[in-house]
């Protein structure tokens, strides 16, 4: 069974910085996705950013131009940088993950979820 170790996370001021890190355990094989998705209170969960089969990298909307996302090779684990931070990156975000290409809610792993608040 996949499990996603998630870490760092917690408060940060507006304008600032954040790296969150996820592994994945239980498994000996390169999952193709691996990536970030985040809830915030009253709203959907978005696509913060993911990597598919290693090259193929999307960002959310509202990242898009102040986060990076990356993975080292081959190995289950992912880094994602978030700068410039304003109130609405306020959220739950996910480590998530798939042995195959895929998105929303066709991935298979999801991590326990990591608080990150934004603030003054």
């Amino acid at each position: 069974q996949v499990q996603l170790m998630e870490s760092a996370g917690g408060s940060v001021q507006i304008g600032g910085s954040l790296r969150l890190s996820c592994a994945a355990s239980g498994t000996d094989v390169s999952l193709k996705t691996m990536g970030w998705y985040r809830q915030a209170p009253g709203r959907q969960r978005e696509l913060v950013a993911a990597i598919k089969t290693g090259t193929n990298i999307n960002y959310g909307e509202s990242v898009r131009g102040r986060s990076t996302i990356s993975r080292d090779g081959d190995k289950n684990a992912v880094t994602l940088q978030l700068h410039s931070l304003k109130p609405e990156d306020t959220a739950i975000y996910y480590c998530a993950a798939d042995p195959e290409v895929s998105g929303g809610d066709t991935i298979g792993y999801w991590g326990q979820g990591i608080q990150v608040t934004v603030s003054s």
